[in-house]
């Protein structure tokens, strides 16, 4: 029997994040040797893996019962709960309620008492609570949960059917979390959420993420460091920008949902943005902040994409000098408009040009290393290996190797050198 629940999270930062809040709901209600599927729906071949790791997993422990959870239990909850292997199916917002896995540990999990699956319908959620974890493992990085859902309706996009409509966490909750985070050590925050650049538009007063950064960072003087995950830049407002170009703890990478680069298509996925909006976002942030490196979602071989199309996407990494990509080969996502677009890209031309997006972002990434040796970094140590090589990133998220006996939840200045492609080493400075 295991000790803890084991779960196992597919897909984005978010997912990760209530993972834990899961673990913490299941080991509270003593729910101890259970396997816990996080789901994502983002791609076809995300939810495909999801049903094949659930049927790998019962055969290698067929006594364990499996909960699956997730964006692609939500959105088709049918297709698990007819699996044999899984013993019982929870929507979004169910699985972050503990009663639910209090219920679940009074049934035992027998599928004769259980509730087969319990998913309600995600667009009747209207709040979102904020949940305090204890951050992942050992990493001195927390990531608190801002938003959930989104009111966009990109058209390749799935996800609003599984998370639902944008709710946003109080700004108070916030920075309570924040503070709270800090005072158990943790060195660096960052703010997640589905579509983040949405926060507040359903708090009273209407908010801005720009107005709860600075807020954070005035009433949290003490914390080091603040990292903002994905954002939409055509949204980003003026406090926002502010902080992001004058305040040194705001760290100086940003992920970016570009999607592509080509006008044509972006109008096609309904996209908020154009290429020069992607490019001229990038010009004035960096005009002002030099040390800033972007990353970005991309999407290969959206529907009607030509050769032409897909070459200005790849231009855009050249052109917004954009360093860690996410690149998705398109997938169809039955429900979607997308879906229904004639003139599909072949399978293998979108493989194909996601490899050269991918290829053109390492060759972006080995440029930072580059430019990046001999200089001097903070780095915030994350883990610590058996053989006490330490582990962590930069302020620019390079992530870097420390020979030093250094602790998690250190800051260490270092000088940086070349490894290989995947991490700098970084020399211990007095």
């Amino acid at each position: 029997m295991s000790a803890k629940p084991d779960i196992v999270t597919f897909g984005c930062r978010l997912n990760a994040y209530e993972s834990e809040v899961m673990r913490r709901h299941a080991e509270d209600a003593g729910l101890d040797d259970v396997i816990i599927v996080n789901t994502c729906a983002v791609t076809a071949e995300a939810t495909r893996q999801a049903r094949q790791s659930i049927r790998r997993m019962k055969r290698e422990r067929p006594d364990t019962p499996i909960i699956v959870t997730g964006c692609a239990a939500q959105i088709d909850p049918l297709q698990f709960s007819k699996m044999p292997e899984v013993a019982t199916v929870l929507g979004n917002q169910e699985k972050l309620e503990a009663k639910n896995f209090i219920g679940l540990e009074r049934a035992g999990l027998d599928l004769s008492n259980a509730p087969r699956v319990q998913v309600n319908d995600i667009f009747s959620v209207k709040e979102t609570a904020g949940h305090l974890i204890d951050g992942f493992g050992e990493r001195a990085r927390a990531f608190v949960q801002i938003q959930n859902g989104c009111n966009h309706r990109c058209t390749f996009c799935i996800i609003p059917y599984g998370r639902g409509n944008s709710r946003s966490v109080a700004m108070g909750e916030v920075v309570d979390q924040i503070k709270r985070l800090v005072d158990r050590g943790f060195k660096e925050v960052v703010l997640t959420g589905v579509d983040i650049t949405s926060f507040g538009e359903d708090l009273p007063g209407t908010p801005t993420l720009g107005t709860l950064v600075q807020k954070i960072l005035k009433l949290v003087p003490d914390l080091p460091r603040l990292r903002i995950s994905s954002i939409d830049s055509i949204e980003v407002d003026e406090p926002l920008y502010d902080a992001i170009i004058h305040e040194p703890r705001v760290m100086p990478h940003l992920h970016l949902s570009l999607q592509a680069g080509d006008n044509m298509i972006l109008k096609r996925m309904k996209r908020r943005h154009m290429r020069e909006d992607a490019i001229e976002f990038c010009a004035r942030v960096r005009a002002e902040r030099p040390d800033m490196v972007f990353g970005a979602d991309i999407i290969a071989g959206f529907p009607t994409e030509t050769d032409e199309m897909f070459a200005n996407s790849l231009k855009l990494v050249e052109e917004c000098d954009l360093t860690w990509l996410h690149v998705f080969p398109y997938s169809e996502r039955e429900g979607t408009p997308a879906a229904r677009i004639p003139n599909k890209v072949p399978k293998a031309v979108r493989k194909e040009r996601a490899a050269q997006l991918r290829a053109a972002g390492d060759a972006r990434v080995a440029a930072l290393f580059k430019a990046a040796e001999g200089s001097t970094a903070n780095v915030l140590i994350e883990r610590v290996g058996h053989d006490g090589e330490a582990m962590g990133h930069s302020e620019q998220f390079i992530p870097v190797v420390v020979d030093t006996g250094a602790e998690p939840g250190d800051i260490v200045p270092v000088r940086l050198t070349a490894r290989d492609e995947n991490a700098m080493t970084g020399i211990k400075q007095d």
